[in-house]
């Protein structure tokens, strides 16, 4: 019973290690090595949890520019307002 065990987990290691991807369908016949997926690369890509990241990163330059758009909103608003309150030295000539 251990040894089928065993040697059912050894297969299934052996199959993931042979697991290669192609970076480019164009390449994908060709006779160019490919790069087995590591640890990291298969957790992220089992159940398309890389798409969660994208989503989260895209969610946080999408925040970073509203805040980069609204700054420069008021800042805009303050260079106006201390315009106003200078008075322009050609105007007293």
């Amino acid at each position: 019973m251990n040894s089928q065990i065993i040697q059912d987990s050894l297969a299934t290691d052996q199959a993931a290690s042979t697991v290669s991807t192609a970076f480019d369908s164009l390449w994908a016949g060709g006779d160019i090595p490919t790069q087995s997926l590591s640890r990291m690369e298969q957790v992220m890509l089992a159940d398309d949890k890389i798409f969660v990241v994208l989503a989260v990163v895209l969610i946080i330059w999408a925040g970073i520019v509203v805040l980069l758009l609204r700054n420069d909103k008021r800042l805009r608003d303050v260079e106006r307002s201390v315009e106003e309150r200078i008075p322009d030295p050609e105007d007293e000539l």
